[in-house]
This record gives C-alpha cells, sequence and structure tokens, in this order.
C-alpha cells in the first residue's frame, strides 16, 4: 500500500464486495495491518448477493490480522423512491450506458460519515476507501473528500483519517496488481439473478473490461453473455 502502510495500528476497510474495496482488504491484511471491514446497508436491490460475496471473500483471506465483518444499515429506499437501485420492476443501465447513469446523489457521503462515525467510537484512526482515479463523480473527487474530513473533524472533535489506496490507478491496474487474490469471489452488479452477476448491466461490462484489460482471467460466473444469451 502506497498510503499509511508503514503505521501499524488499526485500519478500518468500506467494502462493498467489489474488486478494490476487497483487494485494499486483501493487501492491508498482507502487509501485517489489523484490518476491519465494514458494509452498509442502505437498502438496494443488489444488497443482498453484494454483502454474501463480502463475506465469502473475506472468509477465503481469513486472517487473525482480519476482524469479522461490521453490518450497519443506513436506508435510503425512501429518499430515492421508485428508481432501478430500489425497484426490481424498473431496468438498470445496460452495458452501453454511460457512467452517468448509474451514479446516485449522496450515496458516498452518506456511507462515508456512518461508517467514520463507527470508528470515531471505537478509536480506529484511519478509514480506507476504494475510490478510483478513474471515479467520474463529484462525490469521488480529491477535493470532496479533503473538504468531508475537515467537516467530520470538526462534526466529530477529531475523525478517522480517510485514506484511498487506489486513487490514482485504473480498474484493470487494481485487478493486474491483486490477480493473486480470489477476486472471482468479488462482486459488481447492479441486477444480480440468483445470486450471480447478471453479465449485462453496466457494473458488469465494467468488471469484465477491467478483468480483460488487466490480461488476468476472468473466473466470475456471469448469468448471462454480454449478448444477453
Amino acid at each position: 500500500m502506497r498510503e499509511d502502510e508503514a503505521d501499524g495500528r488499526p485500519v478500518a476497510v468500506l467494502i462493498s464486495g467489489g474488486v478494490e474495496s476487497s483487494a485494499i482488504c486483501g493487501e492491508f491484511v498482507a502487509a501485517g495491518r489489523f484490518v476491519q471491514p465494514i458494509y452498509i446497508r442502505c437498502g438496494l436491490r443488489w444488497e443482498r448477493a453484494e454483502l454474501a460475496a463480502a463475506r465469502v471473500f473475506l472468509e477465503a483471506i481469513a486472517s487473525d490480522r482480519l476482524a469479522p465483518l461490521v453490518a450497519l444499515d443506513e436506508p435510503i429506499r425512501d429518499v430515492y423512491g421508485p428508481h432501478w437501485s430500489t425497484d426490481e420492476g424498473q431496468e438498470v443501465p445496460g452495458a452501453e450506458s454511460p457512467d452517468e447513469a448509474v451514479y446516485l446523489p449522496g450515496r458516498n457521503l452518506l456511507l462515508n460519515v456512518k461508517a467514520a462515525i463507527w470508528c470515531r467510537l471505537r478509536g480506529i484512526p484511519t478509514l480506507a476507501l476504494g475510490s478510483l482515479g478513474s471515479n467520474p463523480f463529484p462525490d469521488a473527487a480529491p477535493e470532496f473528500f479533503d473538504g468531508l474530513e475537515s467537516v467530520l473533524v470538526q462534526a466529530l472533535s477529531g475523525a478517522p483519517r480517510l485514506i484511498r489506496p487506489y486513487s490514482h490507478l485504473h480498474k484493470a491496474e487494481v485487478v493486474a496488481r491483486n490477480a493473486g487474490l480470489p477476486l472471482h469471489l468479488t462482486f459488481s452488479c447492479i441486477r444480480p439473478i440468483e445470486g450471480l452477476h447478471c453479465g449485462v448491466c453496466n457494473k458488469c461490462a465494467e468488471r469484465r473490461k477491467g478483468f480483460l484489460d488487466a490480461g488476468v482471467p476472468d473466473r466470475t460466473h456471469y448469468a448471462q453473455a454480454p449478448d444477453g444469451r
């Protein structure tokens, strides 16, 4: 890890079950850090499969330096209302849709505030996030995290440091440098089918491309081929 790797104190990781946050857990454990993974449920349609995948991945990298997963609740279904992220009757953005189509307003803010408060109350000084350098959303920009950390320090009379170990990387680079981890157990789908990646949504397309560009075999089980068959 480039950030905070020399610090031997515990680090919390805001884990989604996806490639980046799962890989951060694996890298920190390998570096000898004590890791506390935190998952936050918001009531979105993919979370059951996502949380199950996070548990399976963490079990696969089990270590005495890896604490049991903590799952917290931060409901947002009532705020989003009828929306593709909450209503299984609505179609999700497909493989050809632009990144903007999967933007969930306020989600990153809610996740970070909830996790930071949990860490502050338990004396965990660092919270690691899986945000990539290629993330195009406004709540993934460096200035957003700088401002949020400043607000949290004021609001909580001290707060965990927010670090983004992969902020200089793209997904393919994360996949390539962590090819030794069981990345096929991670989960990156917004329309799971019986617990599997659907294979045709925006996030599945992004996942496939990440493995392809990294030159790493994609061992993910997809319910459908990219053409929907």
